[in-house]
């Protein structure tokens, strides 16, 4: 199999969130309820499974179609470029770092619970755009290709004013906590990388 040979990492991780969010949307709903993120909940109820759990659960179909397409169109370029150790370390960052973002901004709220897997998506993507900053996305409807640095500030603007609309599970509020994980982990790990990505688009 290309992908799996080319991205392990990255294959598996869209084959386990495809897989384990159809099962909870159409088969087994339990699952999602028991992925659910609640902040408030998270010490004392021990609810720690859920930092991992809910970043491969989606509130619905469309939430799950639009993460799994950014992953995709990202990630299997990512991997080989960064190697698969720094690429799983990376995507568990993203997905960290987002939990602790949402960890701080609800904890106080008994009510709010959330899924996806948004802020490890975040961090790929910001990732992707600092080793490969001139590289564009195809995006229907529209009909011409989107430069990858223009798609994600577009994609942090939507995700903001959707955190402000809070409807449904999606935890909007981690697509910012995960996209400053990647641009740090990048920096930490790669410092010539973003020398490469400034001389890239800035000459």
């Amino acid at each position: 199999m290309t992908f799996l040979a080319g991205a392990p990492a990255a294959t598996l991780i869209l084959a386990a969130m495809l897989l384990a969010s159809l099962a909870g949307l159409y088969a087994m709903p339990v699952l999602i309820e028991r992925s659910l993120f609640r902040p408030h909940w998270l010490v004392p109820r021990r609810e720690y499974a859920t930092l991992v759990t809910s970043g491969f659960m989606h509130a619905d179909l469309q939430h799950l179609l639009f993460n799994a397409f950014t992953f995709f169109a990202f990630a299997f370029q990512l991997e080989p470029a960064m190697g698969t150790p720094r690429f799983v370390a990376l995507y568990a960052a993203g997905l960290l770092a987002s939990d602790a973002l949402t960890y701080v901004r609800h904890r106080g709220n008994p009510g709010y619970q959330s899924l996806g897997a948004s802020g490890a998506i975040s961090a790929v993507l910001f990732a992707s755009i600092v080793y490969f900053p001139n590289s564009a996305i195809y995006t229907f409807p529209i009909p011409f290709p989107i430069p990858a640095p223009l798609f994600a500030v577009a994609y942090l603007i939507y995700c903001q004013w959707a955190a402000r609309q809070a409807q449904g599970r999606i935890n909007h509020d981690a697509h910012f906590g995960g996209a400053v994980a990647g641009l740090v982990f990048v920096a930490l790990t790669d410092a010539p990388a973003w020398g490469r990505a400034w001389h890239a688009v800035f000459g």
